[in-house]
C-alpha cells in the first residue's frame, strides 16, 4: 500500500510516469508527454496573423460554437487522430474560436459569411480567406481539405 500511494504522491505533484509491481488485476498509472492531434494555438487573433505572416502559413481556423454538436464531436474524434496532428501542425497556425463568444468572432463570423457550424477556414496573414469547409468532417476528409487549401496557398 505504501509503494502505491508515494507513487500516486510523485505523479500528482512532479508529474512522473511509474510503474508498480501491482498484482495483476490492478491498473498500472503512467503519463505521457507526446501530444497527439492538432495543437492549436493559445494567443490573440492579432498574434495568430502575425505569426501567419512571419513564418509564411495559412491559419486553420475551427469557428464553433459551444452549443454545437458536430463541432464536440469534430474537437473529438477528427482534431484528435495523429495523423491530423501531424499534418495541420506542419502546415498551418491552428486556431479554434468560437465565434459567439470570442473577441474577433462575431466580427469575423459577419467577414466571412459565417452560415453554419463547423466552419472551417484556410486564411492567410492578411485576413483573407483562400479556402473552407463546412460541417463535421472524418478525418481523412479534414486531410484532403488541407490539402485543397496548401494548394491554393
Amino acid at each position: 500500500m505504501k509503494k502505491i500511494f508515494v507513487g500516486i504522491l510523485a505523479v500528482g505533484l512532479l508529474g512522473f510516469a511509474f510503474t508498480t509491481a501491482a498484482p495483476k488485476n490492478e491498473v498500472k498509472v503512467e503519463k505521457s508527454d507526446a501530444t497527439v492531434g492538432i495543437n492549436f494555438f493559445h494567443g490573440t487573433w492579432t498574434e495568430a496573423l502575425a505569426k501567419a505572416k512571419k513564418e509564411n502559413k495559412l491559419i486553420f481556423l475551427d469557428a464553433y460554437a459551444a452549443w454545437c454538436g458536430p463541432c464536440k464531436a469534430m474537437a473529438k474524434n477528427t482534431f484528435t487522430k495523429e495523423e491530423v496532428g501531424t499534418f495541420f501542425n506542419k502546415n498551418f497556425i491552428n486556431v479554434k474560436m468560437d465565434m459567439e463568444k470570442s473577441a474577433d468572432g462575431p466580427r469575423l463570423s459577419k467577414k466571412f459569411g459565417l452560415r453554419a457550424y463547423p466552419s472551417l477556414y484556410f486564411i492567410n496573414g492578411s485576413e483573407e480567406v483562400k479556402h473552407n469547409g463546412l460541417g463535421y468532417m472524418k478525418p481523412n476528409q479534414l486531410l484532403d481539405l488541407g490539402k485543397a487549401a496548401l494548394a491554393k496557398k
